[in-house]
């Protein structure tokens, strides 16, 4: 056993661990291979590291002279070592700062400004029309309480629209909260906290289980408006809504008024425009729906139908975006292409 470790130490092995470990340290170009050559010469399993835990086994008159042949080689490592990885650290923050140095006299880059939504600058183009007839934007929560949705708008407890297909309703059901089917609970709302008489209009985000597809969408945009005051008819309501179509759709555009039954107007209709430059030629589009106020919502309201009458309509913004612009397919409008709101030209 004496014989094999004395053998093991040598100054030929030494030297030729210090050759290796020093040519692998030189050729290091990053720190990474730095770290292996460290590991590889120096390390547990290193010739050097072997030769220093072999020096407990030689004879005690050898031990000082093979002691200090191992430590002179492991010296050298180690000074080889500490040289080259300064060398590294250096090279590499170089290079570093190098691939992050700024060209101050560069041009600078341009980011394209974004555009506004055309569904937001609709609402607030129809927002302006009203205001302009001295009418009041309201607005009113998306999480709904079911009596504001349905009860107070002359819905039965077993209406269609209630029906979990239609509705999304929030668990626990006995909270008897729904996400807004429509934005006529902010009508209610207003009638409970204004004076009349009252002339608001409610632009805002619905929800229905719809499927989304070219024509239908889970989440849309309605806007509603109701006008209570006392004389107001039918007339009043017609001339409302034709100089709303104009505004929208210019100055040859008209309306018509066709029966039809909603369970918070009576009577009702169903409001068509017509589109002279609709592609494909001037036709009758379905717009919306409106009529006058039902004296059960009057009466919800704590209004005294025998002195206040009034007329309410509502249309989707998604649908009227379709007409002015000629779109086909409802589903550019939520999938958050920026260039869909670009084209529109309006940038903020």
């Amino acid at each position: 056993m004496l014989v094999s470790e004395t053998t093991l130490i040598s100054e030929q092995t030494a030297a030729e661990a210090v050759a290796a470990a020093i040519t692998a340290i030189t050729v290091a170009t990053n720190s990474a291979e730095l770290r292996e050559a460290r590991s590889t010469f120096t390390g547990e399993g290193s010739t050097l590291a072997r030769m220093n835990a072999s020096l407990k086994n030689v004879p005690n008159d050898q031990r000082a002279a093979l002691g200090k042949l191992v430590g002179q080689a492991r010296g050298q490592v180690n000074a080889a070592l500490a040289a080259r990885e300064a060398e590294v650290l250096v090279a590499e923050e170089t290079a570093r700062l190098a691939s992050e140095a700024v060209d101050v006299t560069a041009v600078a880059t341009r980011w394209r400004a974004g555009a506004r939504h055309p569904l937001s600058l609709l609402m607030d183009r129809i927002s302006d029309i009203f205001t302009g007839m001295g009418w009041e934007v309201a607005e009113g929560p998306e999480l709904e309480n079911e009596w504001f949705n349905f009860d107070a708008m002359n819905f039965d407890e077993d209406h269609p629209a209630r029906a979990m297909q239609d509705t999304f309703f929030i668990e626990p059901l006995d909270s008897h909260l729904v996400l807004r089917t429509h934005t006529s609970p902010v009508q209610i709302r207003s009638l409970l906290d204004r004076a009349l008489p009252v002339y608001v209009i409610a632009p805002g985000r619905t929800f229905r289980t719809d499927e989304l597809d070219a024509t239908h969408t889970p989440v849309f945009h309605q806007v509603e408006g109701l006008a209570i005051d006392k004389g107001l008819t039918m007339a009043d309501l017609r001339g409302t809504l034709e100089h709303f179509a104009r505004a929208m759709f210019g100055a040859e555009a008209k309306i018509r008024l066709r029966p039809n039954y909603f369970p918070f107007t009576e009577p009702s209709a169903e409001m068509d425009v017509w589109q002279p430059n609709a592609k494909g030629g001037a036709r009758w589009v379905e717009w919306g729906g409106c009529g006058m106020v039902n004296t059960n919502i009057l009466r919800a309201a704590g209004i005294d139908p025998d002195v206040y009458q009034g007329f309410a309509f509502g249309m989707g913004v998604e649908r009227t975006l379709q007409f002015r612009n000629e779109m086909n397919d409802m589903r550019d409008m939520v999938e958050g292409d920026i260039r869909f709101s670009q084209q529109f030209g309006m940038v903020v």
